[in-house]
């Protein structure tokens, strides 16, 4: 009896399981798709914007405006202390508020992505109709 060659052709190698992607792969097929559903990404990659995003992290000191212990914003993302210029109040298209430096903060990335976003969903769900509880 010789040896097999390769696995036959009925057990050939299987497709890749839906969702079993790496962490940056899954990242950049978030962003796509946000960027596909928000017609406002774009304004991001603006020269106006990077130098806007500039101006607000040298006036707070490259420090964290929301966390308690104020830490060094140094890292490069995904990082957990990258710096992140959040919006204070969601602009929602309003280009003026996108715009205002006023309602800018620097903030870790740690931050934005866990205690800036959870409360902006409890915000979301106090406002919807009904007061967000469920029926």
């Amino acid at each position: 009896m010789g040896r097999l060659k390769g696995p036959p052709k009925r057990l050939g190698f299987a497709p890749r399981a839906v969702g079993y992607v790496d962490r940056s792969e899954a990242e950049r097929a978030r962003d796509r798709a946000r960027a596909a559903g928000n017609n406002l990404r774009h304004l991001y990659r603006r020269k106006r914007w990077r130098d806007l995003r500039l101006e607000i992290l040298t006036r707070a000191g490259w420090m964290c405006q929301g966390c308690e212990v104020p830490h060094l914003l140094a890292g490069k993302a995904p990082a957990p202390n990258s710096p992140v210029v959040d919006h204070i109040e969601p602009h929602r298209g309003n280009l003026a508020l996108f715009w205002d430096p006023n309602n800018l903060q620097a903030v870790c990335k740690q931050y934005h992505d866990t205690e800036k976003q959870r409360a902006e969903h409890a915000a979301a769900r106090a406002s919807a109709p009904g007061g967000g509880s469920k029926v």
